[in-house]
């Protein structure tokens, strides 16, 4: 029996602060199988080097940042054997959250990399970039896997392999960690406002960025920020206060 092939899938997050909206990396592929379609960023596993390795590998090699662990963190592991067509292969997810957001160019294995923006419905969370856009899944795991070698799919409405329920599982391990270790914010650099934060909060509760009042806010995770200056732009009004995640050793925050 052959052993399955274990790959490292990276969901690498960043914040566009011109549009005020997560991003998250796709890379249209250039080979079979699922050629044409979106995917997560995916290389193999190494003989020598831990999965932790490879995650971060992985972000230099698609990205071109040399990050330290702070910034990457396991998700799941994937095993179900109908996500894969073909032999079986077996994922190790990671979540990156870049400091930046760097301009994109493919590499091996793709033929366009692209930031896809990051929005919320009534009832999942989407991802669009021009014609292309996908929602994630709301059924339950069971059920997603059933169906997933009978649907009927497109490149412009449907990700490679099971990309979309690690999306849908990576979004709820993001608001489930809001309230005590918001590892998202890192997609905002070393300081950031509390708008900046409110507004990433709200899109993974799914709620208007009004329904997180800015005082309630700052009381209910004083817990997690600490104020480390103001801003230096130049319009009307005070500046806003800069914070920083409190968890984070300083020189890597």
């Amino acid at each position: 029996m052959t052993a399955p092939t274990i790959t490292i899938t990276n969901l690498i997050w960043s914040f566009d602060r011109t549009t005020q909206h997560v991003n998250l990396l796709l890379l249209k592929r250039d080979q079979a199988p699922f050629k044409a379609y979106w995917a997560l960023p995916t290389t193999t596993m190494r003989d020598d080097e831990s999965a932790d390795a490879a995650a971060l590998r992985l972000v230099r090699e698609k990205i071109g940042l040399a990050l330290d662990r702070l910034h990457t963190e396991q998700l799941a592991t994937f095993t179900q054997p109908q996500r894969t067509p073909g032999p079986r292969g077996v994922a190790l997810a990671y979540m990156t959250f870049l400091p930046e957001m760097p301009p994109l160019t493919p590499g091996y294995g793709a033929s366009a990399a692209k930031w896809f923006q990051f929005a919320d419905t009534p009832t999942a969370y989407q991802l669009q970039n021009g014609t292309a856009a996908f929602t994630t899944p709301t059924s339950d795991q069971a059920t997603y896997y059933a169906t997933q070698t009978t649907r009927t799919t497109t490149p412009l409405t449907q990700l490679a392999f099971d990309h979309d329920w690690m999306i849908a599982m990576a979004s709820q391990r993001i608001r489930n960690k809001l309230d005590y270790q918001p590892n998202i914010l890192l997609t905002l650099g070393p300081t950031f406002t509390l708008r900046e934060a409110r507004t990433v909060f709200a899109t993974f509760l799914r709620c208007p960025l009004n329904a997180l009042d800015n005082s309630n806010f700052k009381k209910n995770h004083r817990q997690l920020f600490t104020a480390v200056g103001t801003t230096t732009a130049k319009r009307a009004g005070r500046p806003a206060t800069l914070y920083r995640l409190n968890y984070l050793p300083l020189t890597n925050a």
